[in-house]
């Protein structure tokens, strides 16, 4: 198990560390002095954290900084940063909440601090903007421009980014990070390297993904779309026609409308449908017209080493390791 979270943390750190333009009033980060251990302490230090309900949590952010846990984060620069970022990851039924308690920083001398609803890595945006139900501008709040208007965020998924720009040393912020449940999960990262996992979408026009930043096996074991449930099981002219359809796809990236297509799926079945994927980024995608109530269950696990020499062999995952 210690070797699959290992791999697990390798590779979303290694998503972190190669940060790039992040796409929001042309605010960017650029390389941060930060080692690949000092990351894997702060996952290490942080994820599953036990504290009684009464003990609130408290601990320094860094310029680079991953959470997954409640509690109050203080930022103070000791010299300028102008290049930072916090990465907040909850359970798939949860979503995140982030409010500030104290801010120190100079708006006018080009500081910020700003709030993502989601991730972004090297340029691309989970949830796309087309699964977000959000307008991407509506996605980025800016501490500057709302100011005492807006005290807290909340994100729409389980993940949730905060970066930051200060010229002055001994200026800060403090914020408290909160994660609430969410009855309908829509638009999940996995923290865990094996798991299973059931999406519905209850009569919603809207698109949700499951996506896993590593390499899996995946077993697919129901899927049932409303309006197909009584019809027998026959190829469709085009998943995509059907309008209510489930898609695989894979990658390296987390933008998921930038990923290619794996395979889809668009009749309903009860039954595992099994299959290994070699790729750094493995979706489970729903899209949904909003007419029925649909759902899919699935499990999965972190591949293997040997398995993952295995399936180069596989014409179908092979562009997972040529591209």
């Amino acid at each position: 198990m210690r070797v699959m979270e290992r791999t697990f943390r390798e590779q979303l750190f290694f998503l972190v560390l190669s940060l790039s333009v992040l796409k929001g009033d042309t605010r960017y980060i650029e390389n941060n002095e930060i080692s690949k251990d000092e990351l894997f302490s702060f996952f290490n230090s942080e994820l599953k954290r036990e504290k009684p309900e009464e003990f609130i949590y408290r601990r320094p952010l860094r310029c680079l900084d991953m959470v997954a846990v409640e509690g109050q984060f203080t930022f103070t620069a000791e010299r300028p940063q102008l290049s930072c970022a916090v990465f907040f990851m909850a359970e798939p039924n949860e979503v995140i909440s982030v409010d500030y308690d104290n801010v120190d920083i100079d708006c006018r001398a080009g500081d910020f601090i700003t709030v993502f609803d989601g991730w972004v890595m090297k340029g691309e945006k989970f949830p796309s903007s087309q699964d977000h139900p959000l307008p991407l501008y509506e996605r980025y709040v800016d501490y500057c421009d709302s100011g005492s208007l807006r005290k807290s965020v909340r994100s729409s998924q389980n993940v949730a980014m905060v970066f930051f720009r200060i010229h002055n040393a001994g200026s800060s912020f403090t914020i408290t990070v909160r994660k609430h449940i969410n009855p309908f999960p829509c638009n999940v990262i996995s923290q865990s390297p094996e798991g299973s996992y059931t999406m519905v979408i209850p009569q919603q026009h809207r698109n949700c993904s499951f996506s896993i930043i590593y390499p899996v096996a995946i077993d697919v074991s129901e899927f049932s779309l409303g309006h197909y449930n009584n019809f027998p099981k026959r190829a469709m002219p085009g998943c995509a026609e059907s309008g209510d359809f489930v898609q695989l796809l894979g990658g390296s990236g987390i933008d998921t409308s930038k990923l290619l297509p794996i395979t889809d799926l668009c009749i309903s079945f009860t039954g595992p449908t099994h299959m290994k994927i070699g790729c750094d980024n493995t979706v489970v995608r729903m899209v949904s017209s909003g007419n029925y109530v649909s759902r899919v269950s699935f499990s999965y696990r972190v591949l293997g080493s040997q398995e993952l020499q295995t399936i180069k062999l596989n014409n179908v995952e092979d562009f997972c390791f040529n591209n």
